[in-house]
């Protein structure tokens, strides 16, 4: 009897992991397989590290199993680049994939071939959608509209001034009617400003040299 293991990841704290399981379970029953281990992870697709999956590849490198089982194979990698990294190092250890939402098992040659093409499709999909963003932010820009955030309406000399007369921080942002954040973040600007000046100031007074050692006049 093949020993599996089952991989499942979810992206934010109110989703679960349980779904998948329910999927999976049946599935290694169904093909035979002893599920040894099952790891999880709680994390955006896009980030890179992930305990439960360098465990799963920390125990694979010690052949604790013979078969590895996802959802789906975008729950697996972050990337093409990376799922394909991932494959090509289950697949050195002689390891096998198994997805059950696009059915394929790499334990053969075509099982890998579609594996390949179906996660650059996927990645092809997220670049569409990038640059559909980036070319309607384009569009916002040409137009005139406002994009991010827009600029604070206040009176920004007197936000640092209440707050360096010794008003705190909570008062402060109460009476200009912004955040907390806001407000440290003008009078950080403000002292940086005023650094500025200082070190402009200093450099006007320091008195020119001629390349003969004397003083210009």
């Amino acid at each position: 009897m093949k020993r599996a293991v089952i991989y499942a990841r979810v992206s934010s704290a109110d989703q679960n992991v349980a779904a998948q399981l329910c999927d999976l379970r049946p599935l290694a029953k169904a093909r035979g397989y002893e599920i040894v281990a099952e790891y999880t992870d709680m994390i955006s697709g896009t980030k890179g590290k992930r305990p439960g999956l360098d465990k799963l590849l920390s125990d694979a490198r010690r052949g604790r199993f013979d078969v590895v089982m996802v959802w789906a194979f975008d729950r697996m990698a972050r990337s093409v680049r990376h799922f394909l990294e991932v494959l090509d190092e289950l697949t050195r250890l002689n390891i096998a994939f198994v997805s059950f939402r696009e059915n394929i098992d790499t334990s053969g040659p075509l099982g890998r071939a579609m594996i390949v093409i179906l996660a650059a499709i996927n990645e092809l999909e997220r670049s569409i959608i990038v640059e559909r963003v980036k070319s309607g932010m384009r569009r916002a820009k040409l137009e005139g509209r406002q994009i991010g955030r827009a600029r604070l309406d206040i009176n920004r000399e007197q936000v640092v001034e209440d707050r360096r007369s010794g008003m705190s921080l909570t008062n402060v942002a109460k009476r200009h009617n912004i955040s907390r954040a806001s407000v440290c973040r003008l009078v950080k600007e403000f002292k940086g400003n005023s650094d500025l000046v200082v070190v402009a100031s200093s450099v006007e007074l320091v008195p020119q040299v001629q390349s003969t050692g004397g003083y210009a006049r």
